[in-house]
């Protein structure tokens, strides 16, 4: 299969797609910086700087594959934690329409629809409505639901909205696990370097071997790891942290620390947030604003520390200042929650074809190398005769 990724940000849904064994052909973002990411990690995939909303179509090379077109549009004005901007009165909000006009222009095989929870609760849940509506309108079938991505290898309680729109055939249901083994915060991040506040050195030496599987396989062969970037936090904050126990937030900072706040009482529970080392990390949003605290250490979270709970290899790197590789990381699908989307996917594509094989009186042939995946066909004794 082939994809088509819009509004790719970062690339954290097209690292699943690979993940899943879909090549991704083309790749569409306005950011320059998601951009310069997302060019640098991803060389096979051609990558378009531009605004969705004046692509009017898209040039694939030919091909008989199967494509699916997959993105999320903005989700800011989505999330739960925006109660300024949230609803029918952002722009932003709005983007799902060239989403869904480019789907009508391309005509893939396959869509896949992502954004936030809040997306279902933002007025009366209307946008997610209008997309599945659009899409169903289209002649996609269509299943949709929420994703936690702790239930799914990631070290994070991050529930996201996806929907599978199939143009020909029934959309399979979304994957599901019905006990699945939650990775930790240590389990994802102990083996990464011991930093300070205001780290800026971005290519260290590991210090110490992983101690889990997941840290094995997103640290892979190498012996040197990128990203230990630390915001340079105020001395005050930094006091605040110090009174922070893992899994406590805010309401435990002392009232005379928090004097700067016009109402303290106002603060949204994720503030001040100090991570627990034994269980999943709770949302990676913009962990900097919401001065996300590291389980051990008075400072906040690394750009590689949470690029690791968000899934991302230790071998993807992110461009830009420190700010903008943080806002990169946070507003990315995790990737493996990404890949068990698009694995469905490949599967029901997959059973759909061995079907038309069987209709047709042909059987698969064996690869004669066991690393190299045949599509040739052969035709049957009887298809023969016939």
């Amino acid at each position: 299969m082939r994809g088509l990724d819009v509004f790719s940000g970062a690339g954290g849904m097209s690292l699943g797609a690979q993940m899943a064994g879909i090549s991704v052909a083309v790749a569409i973002e306005l950011d320059p910086h998601a951009h310069a990411t997302y060019s640098i990690n991803h060389p096979e995939t051609m990558v378009i700087q531009a605004d969705l909303d004046r692509v009017f179509d898209v040039a694939l090379p030919q091909s008989d594959e199967p494509l699916v077109l997959f993105g999320g549009p903005p989700c800011q004005g989505f999330s739960t934690s925006n109660q300024r901007t949230r609803g029918g009165g952002n722009e932003k909000n709005w983007l799902y329409r060239a989403f869904v006009r480019l789907v009508s222009q391309v005509e893939p095989d396959w869509v896949v629809f992502e954004n936030v929870r809040g997306i279902l609760e933002t007025e009366g849940g209307i946008f997610a409505a209008n997309v599945e509506r659009d899409l169903i309108a289209l002649g996609y079938s269509v299943t949709s639901g929420l994703l936690n991505a702790a239930d799914f290898g990631v070290p994070q309680v991050r529930s996201r909205f996806f929907i599978i729109g199939r143009r020909n055939g029934a959309a399979p249901p979304l994957p599901f696990t019905s006990d699945p083994e939650r990775v930790t915060v240590h389990d994802a991040i102990y083996d990464l370097p011991d930093l300070t506040v205001g780290a800026s050195k971005c290519e260290l030496d590991y210090p110490r071997s992983a101690v889990s599987e997941y840290a094995k396989r997103l640290r892979g062969s190498a012996r040197r790891v990128t990203g230990n970037l630390v915001t340079n936090n105020a001395p005050h904050v930094v006091e605040r942290y110090r009174h922070v126990p893992q899994g406590g937030n805010w309401e435990d900072i002392p009232e005379a620390l928090m004097a700067n706040y016009a109402d303290r009482l106002r603060c949204h529970t994720g503030i001040y947030r100090r991570l627990r080392s034994d269980a999943p990390s709770v949302v990676i949003g913009n962990f900097r604003k919401n001065m996300l605290i590291h389980p051990t250490a008075d400072r906040g979270l690394s750009v590689r520390e949470a690029a690791r709970i968000q899934s991302f290899p230790d071998w993807y790197r992110f461009a830009g200042s420190i700010g903008l590789q943080q806002q990169q990381v946070g507003n990315a699908v995790p990737p493996l929650l990404a890949k068990a989307v698009f694995e469905s996917i490949v599967k029901a594509d997959h059973a759909a074809s061995n079907v038309k094989i069987v209709e047709l009186g042909l059987r698969p042939v064996q690869a004669k190398h066991k690393d190299v995946n045949s599509s040739i066909q052969e035709a049957s004794p009887d298809a023969l005769a016939s």
